[in-house]
């Protein structure tokens, strides 16, 4: 389960445990399928809030004139290319209806109505002239006004927040509305930390980095990202108990997928809690995909830092990168098909085994198979190893890596799961460059975060990632032996050609290294 804890320096200060199984709308169950109830009456329809003016306004009600400002609509994607548009419209976009009671809580949401393995509904709230893409099936809900969403008009003398209070009672979810909100003037603005615990980097609890924190109550929305301490403050009032989610697409841009919802971007759904905000602290104890979660984007945001940092000249891997998690798979791989690497139909097949169903609806570019990772450590570095790659494929392009991963891929799967076959094998001059850098990586990333902890990773394997770790001794580091790595450097003695060339005062220590791993 969550770990819900105090936390020093949250804004507002204020936690709040796990809803009670016996309270609010439903049971916890942060990793199974929503079960939806007896659908509600939306407080923020155009006719329930002109009915809650009138109540509140008998004398006045006559003055306004309630346009709407928003549409509550659900879009059928019948691809991932479908779905893509409608996420670069900026659409929050979320699997379930908003108007429904919850019976129990979950990550997910699939409608009976559509079949197994394809895109279920997807749920947003538009605005008012909102110009629907051509060929996406969609159906429009109805009509809503949300204050905060409307131009300043005359009819800025009403108590908004009241009329919006008004309205629940009015509709029959007064046993929504929170009671510290609803005495504040105007409702309360939702803040908190999100923050995770790994007792090996010796640091006390950090922020989740640059995560979307989204709530939500019928079709009021409002979600921002989390700070480098993992600190939000979201933007709109809200006078009602709120659902909370984390949706693992970063700030950098990467998405974390997925969790059977068969979109790019998984959630993890952090409950209802009071619209004053919510904190968590996240640790090894919690639940297992919200903590691999919360590791694996936080190793991601310091990746892309260090690629944008004063130093970089390791270039950043793709914004859009997804990666998808493998609770039961036990390697990993930088496919990239999503950027439009390709492998051979059998191959990805063997290597996905039960998962390859989703490779119709959306391809991935890293997987991240963990089931052998039981700390923030073994997941941190394993992400590390699979973005260097990312950040090689930047520089090398598809028909490089098309060459590498299938050799990777093909001689894991055809040797009996041996990785990264004998060395010998065709093409596996590409996988040597790619790994040694990848390894290389992992290590000295690792322990830039763990610095007591000296450990050298791959070094038991045939293309000896030793090299770049004496060179980096000698002074070559990291960001000189990238930009060594081009399309052209296929194999070692490519490389170590190509790197006496760029960096001349250090040929001795260059050959040495070369020649004392064989």
């Amino acid at each position: 389960m969550l770990a819900m804890m105090p936390l020093g320096g949250c804004a507002g200060d204020h936690i709040v445990p796990l809803p009670d199984p016996d309270v609010g709308d439903g049971v916890y169950d942060g990793h199974g399928m929503i079960i939806l109830g007896d659908r509600l009456e939306d407080p923020y329809s155009v006719e329930n809030m002109a009915a809650a003016i009138a109540s509140l306004y008998p004398t006045k009600a006559d003055r306004v004139i309630l346009a709407p400002t928003d549409i509550y609509v659900r879009f059928l994607p019948g691809n991932g290319e479908e779905y893509s548009v409608l996420e670069r419209l900026g659409l929050a976009l979320v699997d379930h209806p908003v108007d429904y009671e919850i019976v129990r809580d979950g990550d997910y949401y699939h409608d009976p109505s559509v079949p197994q393995g394809q895109i279920t509904w997807q749920y947003a709230v538009v605005p008012v002239g909102f110009d629907f893409p051509d060929g996406i099936r969609y159906e429009i809900l109805h009509e809503c006004y949300i204050h905060e969403n409307a131009p300043s008009t005359k009819d800025d003398w009403l108590d908004w927040s009241s009329v919006e209070t008004e309205s629940y009672r009015l509709t029959g979810n007064a046993g929504l509305l929170d009671d510290a909100a609803t005495r504040a003037a105007g409702g309360q603005i939702p803040s908190g930390r999100i923050c995770i615990e790994d007792p090996d980097s010796g640091l006390p609890a950090e922020g989740v980095k640059g995560v979307r924190v989204s709530c939500n109550t019928f079709v009021k929305f409002d979600n921002v990202f989390t700070d480098e301490e993992g600190n939000y403050v979201m933007n709109k009032t809200f006078n009602s108990k709120l659902r909370y989610r984390l949706v693992f697409k970063n700030r950098h841009g990467f998405a974390l997928g997925f969790n059977l919802l068969l979109v790019p971007a998984s959630g993890s759904t952090l409950g209802r809690a009071a619209p004053s905000g919510l904190s968590v602290t996240v640790n090894s104890s919690s639940d297992r995909k919200l903590f691999s979660r919360c590791v694996v984007n936080n190793a991601g945001y310091d990746y892309y830092e260090q690629c944008e940092g004063a130093k970089g000249s390791v270039k950043a891997p793709p914004a859009n990168l997804r990666i998808w998690l493998f609770q039961n798979l036990r390697s990993g791989s930088a496919v990239m098909l999503h950027q439009g690497a390709v492998v051979e139909d059998g191959i990805i097949r063997d290597f996905l085994k039960e998962y390859v169903y989703l490779l119709k609806i959306f391809l991935p570019d890293i997987t991240l198979g963990l089931s052998e990772c039981r700390t923030y450590a073994d997941i941190y570095s394993r992400t590390m190893h699979e973005l260097a790659h990312a950040s090689h494929y930047m520089v090398v392009g598809n028909q490089f890596w098309n060459k590498y991963i299938g050799y990777v891929l093909s001689s894991f799967v055809t040797s009996g799961f041996v990785t990264y076959g004998a060395g010998t094998e065709e093409n596996h001059g590409y996988c040597e460059v790619a790994e040694m850098w990848a390894y290389y990586m992992q290590s000295r990333l690792y322990g830039d975060r763990y610095v007591s902890d000296e450990r050298l990773f791959g070094t038991s394997y045939w293309f000896s990632p030793q090299i770049f770790y004496t060179l980096d001794e000698k002074g070559l580091d990291r960001y000189k032996i990238f930009c060594v790595l081009g399309d052209d450097i296929i194999d070692r003695k490519i490389l170590q050609k190509k790197m006496v060339s760029m960096y001349p005062q250090f040929k001795t220590a260059i050959n040495q290294a070369f020649a004392r791993y064989q």
